[in-house]
């Protein structure tokens, strides 16, 4: 069903994105990829072939949105497929009482303008290039599919900012679906739990041990390949629309 098929993929140089380029790619896509790493993702472009292109950037600006729209119209003719992978975490406490300091509001500010601006963006200004594809046999012209966070549902000390903005991209699923709906557009966010991304590679070995134990089956960190198998799987299923899927292996999170 992916064999020719052309897809936007933002944050597609590294992590959950770069795996999703790999499976489109793999299946006979064709993928502009959207990012701020512009040699990371030349260098998946390299490595992947002409089904690639990079289209350096935003996902908060106007200009670097409709640049790779422009470029996968322009190469490739169409658009089928959006997937949203780029984003922002940070890690600060609201007030440092030993400090006597609160945090500084830019990290909470970037977060939102990635995560959720940056979302919002791009869904936007593709959505009128998705309309223009003819329908399919089920009336559908396009898929939408975002990524959230499991800290939504459950930020831990510290997070916040990536909870509050994850929990707003799970907020606008539904009724973005709604508003697509009439033009044959599917939405669907996915909320990943802990995979071995970029995101992760910092943490200690020890801390990487405790998060694989909370979760119950399979006890590890998600893989990468694991998110792109549940995008494609949503591209694949028509009746899969407006809804968030977990992706965490029943895991929870309980405060340390």
């Amino acid at each position: 069903m992916l064999k020719g098929m052309v897809s936007l993929v933002t944050g597609g140089a590294s992590g959950l994105g770069k795996a999703t380029v790999e499976r489109f790619v793999k299946h006979g896509g064709n993928v502009v990829i959207l990012d701020l790493q512009a040699t990371r993702a030349q260098e998946v472009a390299k490595r992947l072939g002409d089904n690639v292109l990079v289209s350096p950037g935003s996902v908060a600006s106007e200009k670097d949105v409709k640049n790779a729209l422009d470029l996968a119209k322009e190469k490739f003719g169409r658009l089928d497929i959006l997937v949203n992978c780029a984003g922002h975490a940070e890690t600060h406490q609201v007030y440092n009482f030993y400090k006597d300091q609160e945090c500084s509001i830019d990290g909470f500010k970037k977060c939102v303008d990635v995560n959720v601006i940056g979302t919002f963006n791009t869904i936007r200004l593709a959505s009128g290039l998705l309309g223009q594809n003819e329908p399919d046999a089920n009336g559908q012209r396009g898929v939408i599919i975002n990524t959230a966070s499991t800290i939504a549902y459950e930020g831990d000390i510290g997070q916040a900012a990536y909870a509050a903005s994850t929990a707003a991209v799970i907020g606008m699923t539904l009724p973005v679906a709604r508003d697509l709906a009439s033009r044959g557009i599917r939405v669907m966010t996915i909320a990943p739990g802990i995979f071995e991304t970029p995101l992760v590679a910092y943490l200690p070995e020890k801390m990487l041990e405790f998060l694989k134990r909370m979760s119950p089956f399979p006890s590890r960190l998600g893989k990468p390949e694991e998110f792109a198998h549940l995008v494609t799987s949503i591209v694949e299923n028509p009746m899969l629309n407006g809804e968030v899927i977990r992706l965490d292996g029943a895991r929870r999170w309980f405060p340390l």
